[in-house]
């Protein structure tokens, strides 16, 4: 796990994995966009051109939409949470040792709320401290929200360009995909998305099924990895990965799908259902609560969203039926 890449000489920038591999994926997946366009775009020869115009408001769709979604979930938890007066004071503190302190009080009140009370604070800054929302840096995305947000502002940017706009979508989703298995290997390098820790009979088995987290002296001379210092050691799932090896499975389907769809918005529906599936299944084996958890821990937001992604892919299919694809032109 590398968290920062490396540093430039004399400036002391740090080069971040997270952002350099997701800027691939991204750079990547555009470029993939064009000439899958130039091949099933309904205009072959305007299309690939404007998928790189469009690609600007993509990116400002999975950046916002991802950003909001997070933002969404950790203000309703801090709003339907049960927030004691030593909580509301470890929100307030202004220093290091008044929020250990006011976390020592918490911890005497109420043992379980120890570990909440730090989460419950990241909804709590967003309230009080709005232009918190765009420190997109500081971390916090949810990549569902990133993708329906690149969904929204895309077909908008498509219509713009007088694209055919479930045509985008069928061939977008293809090679966004392709991008987000990229991606999502600096998930992995800067430690997020981590799995839950693995029970001992299944503890030898190999990458990339299972990983372990590094030690808590590597985890210190890291402070920019996010696993938790408490997993330092542990063998947890190896989630990070397989959201990676999902990416690419469901750009494999999308491209079969696609060489032989009968309608606009085949595609488009087919990868809402496969990705929401087993995206809900990955989510399973989940650690980190960060992207919101509800029902006492027994479902994420990501799961919440996943319903409702196959129902939206449900829909999709249903409704696009009626635009089926032009007849191929007859070869004299």
């Amino acid at each position: 796990m590398y968290p920062v890449l490396f540093e430039i000489p004399g400036v002391g920038f740090e080069v971040p994995s997270f952002g350099v591999l997701v800027a691939t994926g991204f750079l990547f997946g555009i470029w993939l966009w064009g000439r899958i366009l130039a091949k099933y775009g309904t205009d072959p020869e305007n299309d690939p051109t404007n998928a790189g115009d469009v690609a600007v408001w993509l990116l400002i769709g999975v950046i916002g939409g991802a950003r909001l979604m997070y933002v969404g979930v950790e203000t309703s938890r801090y709003l339907t949470a049960d927030v004691t007066p030593a909580m509301q004071e470890y929100f307030e503190a202004e220093t290091k040792e008044a929020r250990t302190a006011a976390l020592n009080k918490v911890y005497v009140e109420n043992p379980e709320n120890h570990e909440l009370t730090p989460k419950l604070s990241i909804g709590y800054d967003f309230l009080h401290d709005p232009l918190k929302v765009f420190f997109v840096w500081e971390g916090g995305l949810v990549m569902f929200g990133g993708l329906f947000g690149a969904i929204l502002l895309g077909a908008w940017a498509g219509r713009r360009r007088k694209m055919h706009i479930m045509n985008g979508m069928d061939t977008g989703l293809v090679a966004g995909f392709v991008g987000q298995s990229i991606g999502r290997w600096g998930c992995l390098l800067v430690g997020d998305d981590y799995g839950s820790v693995v029970p001992e009979r299944f503890r030898d088995l190999p990458f990339p099924i299972t990983l372990t987290v590094p030690s808590a002296e590597w985890l210190r001379e890291h402070p920019k990895s996010l696993f938790d210092d408490a997993l330092a050691g542990e063998v947890l799932w190896a989630t990070q990965p397989w959201m990676s090896i999902n990416a690419l499975m469901v750009a494999g389907v999308a491209w079969l799908v696609l060489k032989r769809r009968r309608f606009y918005g085949q595609v488009t529906g087919v990868v809402l259902i496969h990705y929401s599936i087993t995206r809900f299944l990955i989510e399973m084996f989940r650690g980190d609560d960060v992207r919101g958890v509800w029902f006492g821990g027994a479902v994420s937001t990501s799961q919440l969203v996943a319903v409702l992604g196959v129902v939206v892919g449900i829909v999709v299919l249903l409704r696009s039926r009626r635009s089926p694809l032009p007849p191929a032109p007859v070869t004299p």
